[in-house]
């Protein structure tokens, strides 16, 4: 699996990178179905403190694309976030493959 990290207007972070890292193995050791992850972070003025930091993910995998994004006042939260809905989107995709 291909990890590939975009920044908008934030800072590159090793410890970001790190985190997410960390987060999309375990996804892939679940789904080997994983060819590549496009991690996006993007800072976003908001009028609530509970949000603004921003994470997209956007998984290869056979057939369509899946895509999360979470928005949370850090970026830790937002790349939990966005793992748990891609593992659910991956949960439902697994059932729905068969297998010939």
């Amino acid at each position: 699996m291909t990890i590939h990290f975009e920044y908008d207007e934030v800072q590159a972070s090793k410890r970001l990178e790190a985190f997410a890292t960390e987060k999309l193995e375990g996804l892939f050791n679940k789904f080997s179905m994983i060819i590549r992850a496009d991690v996006f972070f993007k800072l976003e003025n908001t009028t609530s403190d509970e949000t603004g930091k921003i994470c997209n993910i956007r998984l290869s995998v056979p057939g369509p694309r899946l895509f999360a994004e979470a928005s949370h006042d850090n970026f830790m939260n937002s790349i939990s976030e966005t793992i748990n809905n891609l593992d659910t989107q991956l949960t439902k995709k697994k059932g729905k493959m068969t297998s010939f």
